[in-house]
């Protein structure tokens, strides 16, 4: 069976969007209280707002998991990658739950979510290949 290759993912690298999309969330979790301080003043709170931060956490556990999959199913086939991904996402979990340690839990949640990424990285450029769905190794 052939696999007919979207263009567009041919020209982006997921794993370089997700790390890009992590320390985008790390810019967030740290300027965002500093610069919307004043946002409740107008009726806005997106800093405590628990229904935006698990949306968000949502939606970045959702573009990770389909990055890592990729490489997962055409590449190497190494479960590593997705550990390190969830490891990190129960920090930003317990992030949330725990308020008086969100600082303690942001930094390990963005360095296993970025070592996520990284490692599937370079696992898909050890493997230097694409195979079809019956690859057995």
């Amino acid at each position: 069976m052939l696999h007919k290759k979207s263009p567009i993912f041919n020209r982006i690298n997921l794993d370089g969007l997700g790390i890009a999309a992590s320390l985008l969330c790390a810019i967030h979790c740290a300027v965002l209280p500093l610069l919307f301080t004043s946002l409740p003043l107008l009726g806005l709170d997106l800093v405590k707002n628990k229904g935006f931060e698990y949306g968000m956490i949502g939606l970045a556990f959702a573009i990770g998991s389909y990055a890592l999959y990729h490489g997962f199913k055409k590449h190497h086939h190494r479960i590593i990658p997705f550990l390190l991904l969830i490891a990190g996402f129960v920090f930003l979990f317990l992030k949330e739950m725990l308020p008086a340690h969100q600082t303690w839990m942001v930094l390990p949640a963005l360095l296993l979510i970025v070592s996520a990424h990284y490692a599937n990285y370079k696992y898909c450029q050890k493997a230097k290949h694409c195979h079809a769905d019956d690859c057995n190794h």
